[in-house]
């Protein structure tokens, strides 16, 4: 057991030259809500909470990390990190229903659970992926988060640097989203893998329309063509078509809801987000049965090098056949913070045997990029 001493957020923000964009709206800068958790016995563990829309979101979640979690996980002796993803969890229910934030609210306690998580494996001098049950220190990644404006540029900086898959963003048009897919396949060559996402775009006859022009680029998915929040019998319908297999995740929260993904057996790639619901305490649990069920798991992530890592993590307790989402457009919070994975080889990173998450923060050099979030 242990007891913490204090559990604190930070606010940061990168400018970016490029906004990055969705079908949905622009992100102008790139935030981070790193979480601080420290222990009695003074080891510190890192967390990251999924805060990318709104615009004001990273330092909402910062203050319900600071004024309503952090009061409920300190002081009290802790058996382990799902007990107390499970306290905050339980503790916070009433108020998630009351305030209408049951999003907010977990991934404020995702972020506290990834720090947690990070912080016993340092007690203990493991690397977090040991302490997971992973299977090797070595996954396979994937350059994320292509801009619909000449993305074969910035996908051949990466594919330069060692990457050998990648996935763009689409919902843009039609002519525009093909000929996207088209650069991009005449720059990175047959052997690239190729993605996209659509970051649900599409009503389901515009998706029903749209998807059997994606299947002469032999995409390895399309993910989220439609609103998360459509019936699976819509996902069924699309996947009936068998153009393009069709993954989702990032946007569902709880156990029900993963279950009633697989049960829908719609999706042929499931992609939790560890900083958006569920930390490792939660989504450990989903990696077995999105495998079991036959599906891949390829954990979902777009934020700082601390939830990055994370996701990196908890991928080495799947089969191997995952892939590891990193965002290609520069990000100084991401580049700072994500230590290992800012090597890739082959289209391979290797997590090695550091301890806990494998990256030591420097608060002091991420002075430029630390904003007031607290009340006065």
């Amino acid at each position: 057991m242990f007891r913490l001493k204090s559990v604190s957020a930070h606010v940061l923000r990168a400018p970016v030259a490029t906004p990055v964009q969705t079908s949905f709206g622009l992100m102008t800068d790139r935030p981070m809500v790193l979480v601080q958790a420290t222990c009695e016995d003074g080891f510190i563990g890192w967390g990251e909470v999924w805060c990318n829309f709104p615009q004001v979101g990273a330092e909402h979640r910062a203050r319900l990390v600071d004024h309503v979690l952090s009061p409920l996980a300190c002081g009290e002796a802790i058996e382990d990190a799902p007990a107390l993803f499970d306290k905050l969890t339980r503790r916070t229910e009433v108020l998630a229903l009351q305030c209408g934030e049951p999003g907010p609210l977990a991934q404020a306690i995702a972020g506290v659970d990834i720090a947690v998580w990070d912080l016993i494996a340092r007690r203990r001098k493991l690397p977090l992926w040991r302490l997971l049950g992973g299977r090797a220190a070595r996954i396979g990644v994937y350059a994320s988060g292509l801009n619909p404006t000449d993305p074969e540029r910035l996908a051949a900086e990466r594919q330069r640097e060692g990457y050998t898959a990648f996935k763009q963003k689409i919902g843009f048009g039609r002519e525009r989203d093909l000929g996207n897919l088209t650069a991009l396949r005449e720059t990175l060559g047959d052997a690239a893998t190729l993605m996209a996402d659509a970051n649900q775009a599409f009503r389901l006859d515009e998706a029903l329309a749209y998807v059997p022009l994606l299947a002469p680029y032999a995409l390895s998915w399309l993910e989220e063509p439609l609103r998360a929040d459509r019936p699976w019998s819509e996902w069924q319908q699309l996947k009936a078509q068998g153009a393009v297999p069709l993954s989702a995740g990032e946007n569902l929260a709880g156990s029900d809801a993963f279950k009633a993904a697989l049960d829908s057996d719609s999706i042929d790639v499931v992609q939790p987000d560890i900083a958006k619901w569920g930390g490792f305490s939660a989504c450990r649990a989903l990696v077995p049965r999105i495998e079991a069920a036959g599906k891949r798991f390829c954990p979902h992530f777009l934020g700082g090098g601390i939830g990055l890592l994370a996701s990196a993590h908890l991928l080495t307790t799947g089969n191997g056949t995952g892939l590891l989402e990193i965002d290609a457009n520069p990000n100084p919070l991401r580049e700072l913070l994500a230590g290992p994975l800012n090597t890739i080889r082959n289209g391979r990173a290797d997590l090695g045997e550091a301890p806990g998450l494998g990256i030591d923060v420097d608060l002091e050099a991420l002075g430029p990029f630390r904003v007031a979030h607290r009340y006065a």
